[in-house]
């Protein structure tokens, strides 16, 4: 071991050469690390979105953008619930049996899939190519549809059909019906999309 004298005014100037470098290293490193969380809008991409439906008639729609889709709220008539019942035999899944925890909640996992019978949200997007259907909620014969239509939604892009329900009619390119959301009623007129924790 040296005996050399320990020179103390190196020993400060590498203390604080040191410390200032741990100070700076973390300094760096801080907004680095912070680059991995979600941005504002990313986080805001993916919350629950509150849709008044105060204002909404019977046979009226409502749009709303949940996590970049069009979620559509329907307020339906007692006529196009009747139909509901009575299409059973022309749908391809008319129990939504299909993928049940990926398209339709527990709760709405009726012919009606819904939480309320009269009022159905469900994302806008074709379950074949992800195309947005129109609505054709008029009953009877019009162009690209069958003399018998119940009412719901046409596919324009390659035709796909859909009941008042969301659900797809036989022999059809979507293979599944539309997606519900998770959603829930905060009350009589207000509906969360996104979150059913008390569904």
């Amino acid at each position: 071991m040296s005996n050399q004298p320990v020179d103390q005014s190196r020993r400060t100037w590498v203390t604080i050469a040191c410390v200032t470098g741990g100070a700076g290293g973390v300094a760096a490193a801080v907004p680095f690390a912070l680059t991995f969380q979600p941005s504002e809008k990313a986080r805001a991409a993916g919350a629950a979105v509150e849709a008044d439906i105060s204002t909404l008639k019977e046979g009226e729609m409502l749009t709303v953008e949940w996590r970049g889709k069009p979620v559509w709220i329907i307020k339906r008539t007692p006529a196009q619930l009747a139909e509901l019942e009575k299409i059973g035999g022309e749908l391809a899944d008319p129990d939504s049996l299909r993928k049940p925890d990926e398209l339709t909640p527990k709760y709405a996992q009726n012919h009606h899939r819904s939480i309320k019978p009269e009022i159905l949200v469900t994302v806008g997007i074709c379950t074949h190519l992800g195309c947005s259907p129109t609505a054709k909620f008029q009953a009877g014969a019009q162009p690209s549809l069958p003399e018998t239509w119940p009412g719901g939604f046409l596919c324009p892009c390659h035709g796909s059909t859909f009941d008042m329900a969301g659900r797809v009619f036989k022999n059809k390119p979507a293979p599944d019906n539309l997606e519900v959301p998770p959603h829930m009623y905060l009350s009589d007129t207000k509906i969360l999309i996104g979150e059913d924790k008390q569904a």
